[in-house]
């Protein structure tokens, strides 16, 4: 499987590039001598950390000056204790930039009373679509791949960053399987969730595609890991699709209609769908603060367009950040409008269902 994904890459990374949209030649600001600060609000085992490490030291050529492009982890909250760090206190003096992902953007998009960050004040200047793989021990993923049902009866235990993060699309999911997973919350990444499982202190899991190809699929390759299924893609009219970066995965859509005997419809499916929408087709972000000029702006604008047309982008990124698009310009500031909305339904749904289930009350 690892290798059908690795041939397949190059062709979908081209692609995706050239959905990014192009932005005209601006007045640069010069960066020589400086440091750049690439905050991640994350620790540094997990997808998030992967997707900065390696966008720094491309960054780092494309920008005016070259400057020295450090990543620098913030974890705490999940997510919000570095995105609140950013909102006050980075300095519009391009020198700090944000990276988040889906898990700063569920608790802003839920009312969490600790998200003291907004948005819409930011300058978004890259926007990366990804995707997600969830997986099994090697006993369980045989028994799934002979009759999925045959594992609602086990007691799964999950490591999770908590039900209000990125983490409730799978929890919802495996819920919606009929599958007994028990979250244990409080972990800084996802990466260490995927330690949780190589250590045996977790029997099921799902990280990010740039994660997945870089932490699990070398456990596939070994023979500790077997992949269960993707949240898919989606297509151009808004459907769900098999993810490009696994095309030989089937999706949580297909999983639940062959367990179910039906195609997933109503209350739960609808509000999955909306979080997936909000969480995956721009999961990871980058961002200038707020205050931020428009020369500064532009020219971070123009270096990530820069980075991803770079002749070489599709083989360098191949086995970093699968097949999705990365976006800058018109189409990041797009995906950032369609990530921060979801409708009140879904809301309200995902709500109540986070309250029902794991008495967790957002008021």
């Amino acid at each position: 499987m690892v290798s059908t994904i690795t041939r397949r890459a190059s062709f979908g990374v081209v692609a995706a590039a050239a959905v990014a949209f192009a932005v005209p030649a601006q007045a640069e600001f010069d960066l020589s001598g400086k440091t750049v600060e690439f905050v991640i609000p994350f620790s540094e085992s997990g997808g998030s950390a992967k997707w900065a490490n390696f966008y720094a030291p491309l960054l780092s050529e494309a920008l005016p000056g070259n400057p020295t492009v450090v990543v620098k982890f913030m974890p705490g909250a999940g997510s919000t204790k570095g995105a609140n760090w950013f909102q006050k206190q980075a300095r519009p003096d391009g020198l700090t930039i944000l990276g988040t992902s889906g898990s700063t953007q569920f608790p802003y998009l839920l009312g969490d009373p600790r998200v003291r960050y907004e948005y819409k004040d930011w300058n978004v200047v890259l926007a990366s679509g990804t995707g997600g793989v969830s997986y099994l021990p090697t006993d369980l993923g045989a028994r799934f791949k002979a009759d999925p049902n045959s594992i609602t009866d086990v007691n799964f235990i999950y490591g999770s960053q908590g039900a209000t993060r990125l983490d409730l699309v799978p929890l919802l999911a495996w819920e919606m399987l009929g599958l007994k997973v028990e979250p244990v919350f409080g972990i800084k990444g996802r990466g260490d969730g995927r330690l949780m499982f190589e250590r045996g202190e977790a029997n099921i899991d799902y990280q990010t595609s740039s994660s997945f190809l870089k932490g699990v699929a070398p456990l596939v390759e070994s023979g500790q890991a077997v992949p269960m299924m993707t949240w898919g893609a989606l297509d151009e009219d808004g459907n769900i699709v098999r993810d490009p970066t696994f095309p030989d995965l089937p999706t949580f859509k297909e999983v639940y209609t062959q367990m179910k005997g039906e195609e997933p419809s109503g209350g739960a499916w609808k509000a999955w769908k909306a979080f997936f929408i909000a969480g995956f087709p721009a999961q990871k972000m980058v961002f200038l603060p707020k205050g931020a000029t428009q020369e500064m702006i532009d020219t971070y604008t123009a270096a990530f367009a820069k980075v991803i047309a770079r002749e070489d982008f599709a083989k360098i990124s191949e086995t970093n950040l699968g097949i999705y698009p990365q976006m800058t310009g018109k189409g990041a500031k797009t995906a950032l409008r369609d990530a921060i909305a979801v409708d009140d339904e879904a809301k309200e749904f995902v709500l109540n269902w986070l309250k029902d289930r794991y008495g967790v009350e957002i008021k």
